[in-house]
């Protein structure tokens, strides 16, 4: 089975609201950077029965560079991980 491409995705919207293509394009471009937005604003965004995306720090910590096994010291640093529904989990498991 293929996975969908975005644009898959925005003629499947468009199909289903009955919108034109173009409009459904500029309402997710819209809805993405108001994503991107507020979890750098409040450090998370939720996505309706779905799950959120939320902004955390991650500790410097001590790796291993797999290629010669050198201990390596990592950087703290701030990433952005998904959290998934309680429903959503249901619903697909």
């Amino acid at each position: 089975m293929a996975k969908m491409t975005k644009t898959q995705v925005i003629a499947a919207l468009a199909e289903k609201a009955e919108k034109p293509r173009k409009e459904i394009k500029e309402f997710l471009e819209m809805y993405e950077a108001m994503a991107l937005s507020e979890v750098k604003k409040n450090g998370e965004f939720p996505l309706m029965n779905i799950g959120k995306l939320i902004r955390q720090q991650r500790a410097a910590r001590m790796g291993r560079n797999p290629a010669t096994g050198e201990a390596i010291k990592i950087p703290a640093k701030t990433v952005v991980k998904f959290r998934v529904s309680k429903p959503t989990k249901e619903a697909v498991l």
